[in-house]
């Protein structure tokens, strides 16, 4: 949940900000609207176990269009392999249902967001699907990697 609140605020802040133009701007929009959704999810779900939303200080990366690619697309990287690491802890079929349905979404915007920083008219450095399998990462981990981009400020 923290992570999803840490993505609904990061696409709509520079969509409520205006800095961000073209594909970038719908990228940002869209995944608003989307991570809004996961948040409004996980805290049905989690019911009185969610998590405060905390405050948040982008450090500028949503009024620049490159920092935000580059940081959408770590983000984005980062919510795939959160769900596909909890997949198996998730003991509800609904709650299951949610997330599993919630993980391609992730994935979408992960590739998408790639696929806006290195196919603009220009060849990629890398592919969006890197390899046939995917590695799931562990709450602990998730959390240290939310915690180190210095974005949570309270």
């Amino acid at each position: 949940l923290t992570l999803q609140y840490l993505e609904a605020a990061f696409y709509a802040q520079p969509v409520a900000g205006g800095k961000l133009t073209g594909e970038t701007h719908r990228f940002a929009s869209v995944g608003a609207n989307h991570e809004k959704s996961h948040v409004d999810f996980l805290k049905k779900v989690l019911g009185p176990q969610a998590v405060a939303m905390p405050k948040f200080d982008f450090k500028g990366t949503t009024t620049d269009q490159a920092k935000f690619q580059a940081t959408a697309d770590e983000l984005e990287n980062t919510g795939v392999h959160a769900y596909l690491g909890q997949i198996g802890n998730i003991k509800s079929k609904s709650v299951l249902a949610g997330a599993g349905s919630i993980l391609p979404i992730e994935a979408r915007h992960a590739a998408w967001i790639r696929d806006i920083r290195f196919h603009g008219g220009h060849s990629s450095p890398t592919t969006p699907a890197p390899a046939g399998f995917e590695e799931g990462y562990t709450k602990a981990k998730i959390l240290a990697a939310v915690k180190a981009t210095g974005f949570i400020v309270g």
